[in-house]
């Protein structure tokens, strides 16, 4: 067995850890059980956690890429533009779902897993920006819109309607109208 497939072997066997207990309770011991290694092999090619932490995000976002926002930020009418995003964010969370409520349960218990988290953070930021443009809002209340399109976004908002028994279109519609209400509702107190 080569150096690269011993490597594979220890990061699907850390992703797939992470997925079922979360990385804060995912053990070295575990990780070497599972990918059939000693814990010193493990050490060998991750030498701390953050080097395994990188690794292990950059096998799962390889097979679960965050939505490409380009296609719909080009949209102009902006209730339009978050209905195709959030369509594309929901399906993206349903199917990491496992993986996304965990690695955001353990971010603050591991330093190590906010740096690895912090470029999703900021796609989430720029996303949400993005979104909030366009809904006839002064400067002034803007950021009351752009906290409404930051909430629809939020993996939590989507598990708890989730959990609710609705289904990702419904969902959608319902964050659509918040922000739409909310832009709306700004608008009329000029």
């Amino acid at each position: 067995m080569g150096k690269a497939d011993t490597r594979r072997r220890i990061v699907e066997a850390t992703v797939e850890l992470h997925e079922e207990v979360g990385p804060a309770a995912t053990t070295i011991t575990a990780i070497a059980e599972r990918a059939g290694v000693q814990r010193l092999t493990v050490y060998r090619h991750f030498p701390d956690d953050e080097a395994l932490l990188t690794a292990c995000s950059a096998h799962w976002t390889e097979r679960h890429p965050v939505p490409d926002p380009s296609r719909w930020l080009g949209i102009e009418d902006p209730r339009q533009r978050l209905e195709e995003a959030l369509a594309e964010i929901y399906v993206y969370y349903r199917d990491g779902a496992r993986m996304v409520e965990k690695v955001l349960r353990d971010e603050e218990e591991i330093s190590e897993l906010a740096q690895v988290l912090a470029p999703w953070h900021e796609y989430m930021r720029e996303v949400a920006g993005g979104l909030a443009a366009g809904w006839g809002t002064d400067t002034r209340r803007q950021r009351t819109v752009r906290a409404a399109v930051a909430h629809t976004l939020d993996f939590l908002t989507w598990r708890s309607l989730a959990a609710q028994g609705l289904s990702d279109e419904e969902i959608g519609e319902l964050m659509v109208g918040l922000v739409a209400d909310v832009a709306i509702g700004l608008a009329d107190l000029r």
